[in-house]
């Protein structure tokens, strides 16, 4: 577990980074560009369609840990137009709440238990 929350952290960390030097070199427009691509049917569209539909299923897998909650919602909106610097923040902290339990980390505290 020490070595995943290691690799959770560089993930914060670089992304943050780079996204930094990204938005002080060319501002915060990602979503025309990001969609732009995807209309252009170009390889940057297409690998962008890819990661489109990664941020939808870690959106919704958030939501559906949380039984899709009004808190859940919020967290898998987060998920869904954050990316990965904010499903790593979220399972480092749920790692560290579940004590490194992986059913608890996956499934939620309550749907872990139940399978018990």
């Amino acid at each position: 577990m020490t070595l995943f929350r290691i690799f959770l952290v560089t993930i914060i960390a670089v992304i943050g980074v780079y996204t930094g030097i990204v938005v002080a070199n060319h501002g915060v427009g990602l979503y025309p560009i990001f969609f732009g691509d995807i209309a252009d049917m170009t390889w940057n569209g297409q690998f962008n369609l890819d990661f489109l539909g990664f941020l939808i299923m870690s959106g919704v897998w958030v939501a559906w840990r949380h039984a899709f909650s009004v808190g859940g919602i919020i967290l898998g909106f987060a998920a869904f137009n954050l990316g990965a610097p904010f499903l790593a923040a979220y399972l480092l902290i749920e790692s560290i709440r579940n004590k490194g339990d992986s059913a608890a980390i996956l499934l939620g505290k309550a749907r872990a238990e139940n399978r018990r």
